[in-house]
């Protein structure tokens, strides 16, 4: 689950905290904890949200790209 590493990293990159980042996304920080954690699976509107907020493709976070 490469993306489970790439959204903690693109947030600690951008030192966003887990609360800002699930505030942006609509959704509590514990569930988005649980995200990182890869706890439970991240709906598509919340990988599109986060595309947006880092400015990187789907296929980046998704580990399918190397390259932002």
């Amino acid at each position: 689950m490469e993306y489970v590493r790439r959204i903690r990293d693109l947030r600690e990159d951008h030192d966003y905290t887990q609360e800002y980042v699930a505030h942006y996304l609509g959704t509590s920080q514990t569930m988005y904890a649980r995200y990182e954690r890869g706890a439970n699976e991240m709906p598509i509107r919340h990988l599109i949200s986060l595309c947006r907020l880092y400015h990187v493709s789907a296929d980046y976070i998704l580990g399918l790209s190397k390259t932002l």
